[in-house]
């Protein structure tokens, strides 16, 4: 029997992508381990790898076809001894291959388990970065398709439900011993004001001038960054707390620091650090030194971080990425400079691993070096607050009675108010602003 590739799913979240590149074409021998295409997330390109030898029988997907779904059967591989014909049995996708439905925001998710690792339990291809999530890890359920449908139709509540199945996944015998023991799923909760509904496309047109417009197709990034920003917008209760930073003290010992950094052959400095190396640095302390607003919101518990992962926004074309800085505050400022401009070069690049950008629990947004003073950030999910930093700029401060210059900042803490209240948001920002202001203790 031919096997079928499936676009693969290179992160949690993943539900499209698009079909980039195909390395091999049709008649072509492949081998395990070879790179046979190039899928394209909202967040990075990623090679995919076949896991089966044989001859790449059939491209059923175009290169340049985007919001392609997880599971959809992309090529077929034939063994020795196969031939065309074969091909269209194969190239049908099973009812197990069916992809999970999308989990709302904030939800115990249920969904489908990923097969376990074989040669041809995967459909012939794999990720060569990004492998699918473990079945049963954390608040994540996995049930078969038929299991799923079953707990539908007789309201059984899943969530509810130990697995037996491979890896911990929910079978057809599960959902019916939890019918005899009576776990049904309970009520829906009662439904809030329904949103106003966002203007159509001819709605929109309208309004404007023929040939007064082009119109540039969205694509995979700001598709999806349009989604998250406004689940975001809609499931997070923000609010804002901002606050005043004097750099002088910073600065000098940025140029100090950067003075005494050792140099090569060429005279290249092994090391040059930035004032966002520095704020990276001070908001992973301040949030060791405040445990209780290093923390995301789940719907049935508080989830208290016991390190300090720092997600930077880099722009990216098209959109922005968030490189997480794990253990911040356990590292040097050198070490985090290099960092992010590795994570800077690699994210234009769409280079990232899907383990590089997710995760974290508070990230940086600086727009300083575009001269604005000031602005707020929306939280980025699962974060429970995000940081955005203004410009350094000369103000007249009053210390003592006289007017005095003194270089400072604005920044601006947006929180999840269900993670962080006021007092903790102002503890959090206090904390900072002392490792801000006297840099030395970061170095201690």
């Amino acid at each position: 029997m031919p096997t079928p590739i499936l676009m693969p799913a290179l992160s949690p979240t993943m539900e499209k992508g698009k079909l980039a590149r195909w390395l091999k074409k049709e008649g072509d021998t492949v081998k395990s381990g070879d790179v046979i295409a190039e899928i394209e997330t909202d967040k990075a390109t990623m090679e995919v790898e076949a896991v089966d030898e044989g001859t790449l029988g059939k491209i059923l997907i175009a290169e340049g076809t985007e919001d392609v779904p997880v599971n959809e059967t992309i090529a077929v591989i034939l063994e020795e001894g196969e031939s065309a014909a074969d091909i269209k049995a194969a190239a049908k996708p099973s009812a197990a291959a069916a992809p999970p439905p999308p989990a709302p925001p904030h939800k115990a998710e249920v969904s489908e388990a990923p097969a376990p690792a074989a040669a041809k339990g995967n459909g012939g291809a794999a990720p060569s970065a990004a492998p699918a999530p473990s079945a049963g890890k954390g608040n994540r359920l996995f049930a078969s398709p038929l299991a799923r449908r079953i707990a539908r139709l007789d309201g059984i509540d899943l969530s509810r439900v130990t697995g037996s199945g491979p890896h911990g996944r929910v079978v057809k015998r599960d959902v019916e011993e939890a019918k005899a023991k009576g776990l049904t799923a309970p009520a829906p909760a009662a439904k809030g004001p329904a949103l106003a509904p966002a203007m159509g496309d001819e709605e929109v047109l309208k309004l404007f001038e023929p040939g007064s417009y082009e119109l540039v197709p969205h694509d995979s990034i700001r598709k999806i960054i349009a989604k998250r920003l406004t689940q975001a917008k809609q499931t997070i209760p923000h609010f804002y707390l901002s606050i005043d930073c004097t750099l002088d003290n910073l600065l000098a010992l940025r140029e100090r620091l950067n003075a005494s950094a050792p140099k090569d052959k060429e005279g290249k400095p092994a090391f040059k650090v930035s004032v966002n190396d520095f704020v990276i640095k001070a908001l992973a302390m301040a949030l060791i030194k405040v445990p209780d607003a290093n923390a995301s919101w789940t719907e049935s518990a508080m989830v208290k971080h016991k390190q300090a992962d720092i997600g930077v926004a880099v722009a990216i074309p098209g959109g922005l990425i968030t490189p997480v800085v794990r253990k911040a505050e356990t590292k040097g400022l050198a070490q985090i400079s290099a960092e992010m401009k590795d994570f800077a070069a690699r994210a234009r690049a769409r280079k990232l691993m899907p383990e590089e950008y997710q995760g974290g629990s508070t990230a940086v947004s600086n727009l300083g070096m575009f001269g604005i003073t000031n602005f707020s950030a929306v939280i980025n999910p699962p974060h429970g607050t995000i940081l955005a930093v203004g410009t350094g700029e000369k103000r007249p401060v009053v210390r003592g009675d006289e007017i005095v210059i003194e270089q400072q900042m604005t920044v601006t803490l947006s929180t999840d108010h269900r993670v962080v209240d006021g007092a903790l948001g102002a503890q959090l920002l206090g904390a900072f602003k002392a490792f801000i202001e006297d840099p030395g203790l970061m170095l201690v």
